[in-house]
C-alpha cells in the first residue's frame, strides 16, 4: 500500500545484525553449494527491538519498494546491471541522492477483497512523469482510448523530496488531483517518520 525510503530504522548496528545473521550467511551457503547467484536478492525482514528477521527472499525487488527506491538512485541503473552480469559490482561506484522518497499506491475500491474491473481512470492521461514525481501503473491496461484499472493496487504515486511530509503532501495533492471516484489510498504511510 505504500513505502517510505530511507528507513527510519537502519543504523549501523542494525546494519551488521543484518550482513552478519543473514546476508553473508546466505552468501556463503550458495558458495558452499557450488552454486553462483546473478541478480537482485530481496531480503524482506521484520525488525523488532533492533533485531532483524528473515521473512523471505525474492529473486526481484519488492513492490513498492522498489518504486521508492530506485528514484533515489543516482547513477546509471543499467550500468549498475550490467556491472552485476559482469561480475564487476564489487568495483561499480553507486551513488544516491541526499532525498527523502515515499509511494503510496491508489488501489481500487474493495482491494484486497472483491473490487471491479476495467473501470476507466480519467484523467489520467494528463499525468506526468517529472524530475520528483513519478507515477507507476500496476494494475491498469489500455482501452481503446482510455486507462481502465484491472488490478487491486491500481497506480504508484512516488515523490522525492527533502521531507517525508513534502513528499506525502505532494503525493496527495497528485491523487486528489486525479479524483479517482473508483479508487482510495492509505493516508498513514509515513506517519510514524513524519511525527519525527
Amino acid at each position: 500500500m505504500g513505502a517510505y525510503s530511507p528507513s527510519s530504522l537502519i543504523n549501523d548496528d542494525l546494519e551488521n545484525k543484518i550482513l552478519n545473521k543473514i546476508i553473508e550467511p546466505t552468501l556463503k551457503a550458495i558458495s558452499e553449494m557450488n552454486e553462483k547467484y546473478v541478480g537482485f536478492l530481496y531480503a524482506g525482514l521484520m525488525i523488532k527491538s533492533n533485531e532483524p528477521y528473515l521473512i523471505e527472499y525474492n529473486v526481484r525487488m519488492g513492490d513498492p519498494e522498489c518504486q521508492t527506491i530506485l528514484p533515489l538512485v543516482d547513477s546509471d541503473l543499467l550500468e549498475i546491471i550490467n556491472s552485476c552480469c559482469n561480475s564487476k559490482l564489487k568495483t561499480q561506484e553507486i551513488k544516491w541522492k541526499n532525498k527523502k522518497s515515499m509511494c503510496i499506491a491508489l488501489c481500487s475500491k474493495g482491494y484486497p477483497e472483491k473490487y471491479n474491473k476495467n473501470v476507466e481512470i480519467k484523467n489520467l492521461k494528463e499525468f506526468k512523469s517529472t524530475k520528483d514525481n513519478f507515477i507507476f501503473h500496476a494494475g491498469t491496461k489500455s482501452s481503446g482510448n482510455k486507462i481502465v484499472a484491472v488490478g487491486g493496487r491500481v497506480i504508484n504515486f512516488v515523490n522525492i523530496s527533502d521531507s517525508y511530509l513534502l513528499s506525502r503532501n505532494e503525493i496527495i495533492n497528485q491523487i486528489n488531483k486525479l479524483n479517482w471516484e473508483d479508487g482510495f489510498y492509505r493516508s498513514d504511510i509515513g506517519h510514524k517518520v513524519i511525527d519525527k
